[in-house]
């Protein structure tokens, strides 16, 4: 794989809290990183300005509001991020949500988000699931091809019985990715950067390992040659 191309499938996570931190870091990076996730926290702290700064230098950008509401409220709200020529958005992977999303996306990819990777078993009983993770990923994922979803966010862990099912016409996004021996942070269900491509991801989702390294360059560049080495 070129150094291009195993660029692309890393989306750096600009999980900062201020549009002035997050240019910071995009500079720092430089031409190290190609691909971008804004979530909710710099989404509300004035980062969709930055998402159109980021698309006008060439970049690529993805939208991670998770949209999960009423289906004429998921239908408009979607509707406004494809105006904006993103790449991705997040919608939870409900069927009533993936349809309006699907119903007001036009060109705009869809990925909708299975389960968590911060929860396990447990933590679905707890939500009153009667699915542990593996079964509802599965359940979930089958409905989002029937919707007519792009792709799917899902854990490492559940990659390859997922590209099994589902076949090669859908993105699988993962961000429970770390490399050997980073903290593990909240996410429970993790592999590294080269396991998790492997394992059939398009993209990996990296945060804190690259954006709190010391050298935050340094760790993307490494990250990058590590996905380049799967081939």
């Amino acid at each position: 794989m070129t150094d291009a191309a195993a660029r692309d499938r890393l989306i750096v996570a600009l999980d900062v809290e201020s549009v002035e931190a997050a240019r910071a870091l995009v500079s720092t990076l430089g031409d190290a990183a190609s691909f971008y996730k804004i979530g909710m926290e710099l989404a509300y702290g004035g980062g969709l300005t930055l998402a159109q700064e980021l698309k006008d230098a060439g970049k690529r950008v993805f939208i991670d509001l998770k949209l999960h509401d009423i289906g004429a409220t998921v239908e408009r709200a979607t509707r406004q991020i494809a105006r904006l020529g993103m790449d991705f958005l997040t919608i939870h992977a409900y069927p009533q949500t993936m349809a309006a999303a699907r119903a007001g996306a036009g060109d705009l990819k869809l990925l909708a988000v299975t389960v968590m990777t911060s929860y396990d078993d447990a933590d679905l009983r707890d939500a009153g699931y009667a699915l542990g993770v593996a079964d509802l990923v599965a359940r979930r994922a089958r409905q989002a091809q029937a919707a007519g979803i792009d792709g799917l966010i899902l854990s490492p862990l559940e990659l390859s019985t997922i590209r099994t099912l589902i076949g090669p016409g859908m993105l699988l996004v993962t961000p429970g990715v770390r490399p050997a021996g980073a903290d593990a942070g909240d996410q429970k269900r993790i592999m590294t950067p080269a396991q998790a491509i492997a394992a059939s991801a398009d993209h990996i989702v990296v945060g804190r390992p690259i954006t709190r390294a010391a050298d935050p360059r340094a760790a993307a560049e490494g990250i990058v040659a590590e996905i380049a080495s799967v081939g």
